[in-house]
């Protein structure tokens, strides 16, 4: 589903994938419309299909150029079916954003589940993993940015108590981003990792405590943003913390 995208001088219309865009009132849904707005042709992309394509129907409706996709990005074989159809609209991918991902607390290492530490790194440290490898020779012929999802708890002196697997999974999303970083250099794209606290999201807000400081949704798609655009073509490799 799409409305196509209105480039009156004739240029090509800027391409960004992002990953993670399911639930309403999440940051995936914020980042896309974010990005969808500046005059990116967005293609967003959920495990849940019907969802999926909610998010991608608002965003026509609002007059945008947007695309959604169901897959699951922790199967390889899937995700270079997601790498296919991103080529039906060009050669290119200016922007990648791998939102995709969860939290989970495993309690004490000894007590702890191996189940959840595997789930942990399938869904925070697989998904990016199979979709930058899919996506980034498109990103790379279009001398791209691509955009990780840390934490700020993989930076120092943050507490990590009972949540070994997320943290550890989130520190390995951090080494992926700087592999691609160092490279990417040479192509001419772009890899950083945001690092937030908590973000204020719906299912935040149901589930975390009342004083939570909260860093907005549309302040993290404002940097995301950035970072995918011409301002940010010097910066690469950079963890950077987002916090109130």
């Amino acid at each position: 589903m799409s409305v196509a995208a209105n480039h009156l001088d004739g240029s090509r219309s800027v391409l960004s994938l992002i990953t993670g865009v399911g639930s309403r009132g999440q940051v995936g849904e914020t980042v896309a419309g974010a990005l969808a707005r500046r005059g990116d042709t967005v293609l967003v992309v959920s495990r849940s299909e019907d969802e999926v394509r909610a998010r991608a129907a608002e965003l026509v409706a609002a007059g945008y150029d947007a695309h959604g996709y169901a897959c699951d990005l922790a199967d390889a074989h899937g995700v270079s079916q997601l790498a296919t159809r991103a080529r039906q609209h060009g050669e290119r991918l200016d922007a990648l954003v791998n939102l995709a991902g969860g939290f989970g607390v495993t309690g004490p290492i000894a007590d702890s589940d191996p189940a959840t530490f595997d789930r942990m790194f399938r869904i925070n440290l697989t998904t990016a993993y199979l979709a930058t490898r899919a996506l980034y020779p498109l990103v790379r012929t279009a001398g791209g940015s691509i955009v990780f999802f840390a934490s700020e708890a993989v930076l120092d002196g943050q507490p990590a108590r009972n949540t070994a697997a997320y943290v550890a999974a989130k520190s390995a999303v951090v080494a992926l981003m700087r592999s691609v970083a160092d490279e990417g250099r040479e192509h001419g794209v772009r890899a950083n990792a945001l690092a937030p606290s908590a973000i204020r999201t719906a299912t935040n807000e149901a589930s975390m405590a009342r004083d939570t400081h909260y860093v907005e949704r549309e302040e993290v798609a404002s940097v995301v943003a950035f970072l995918c655009s011409p301002a940010a073509v010097a910066i690469t490799g950079q963890v950077i913390r987002l916090r109130r």
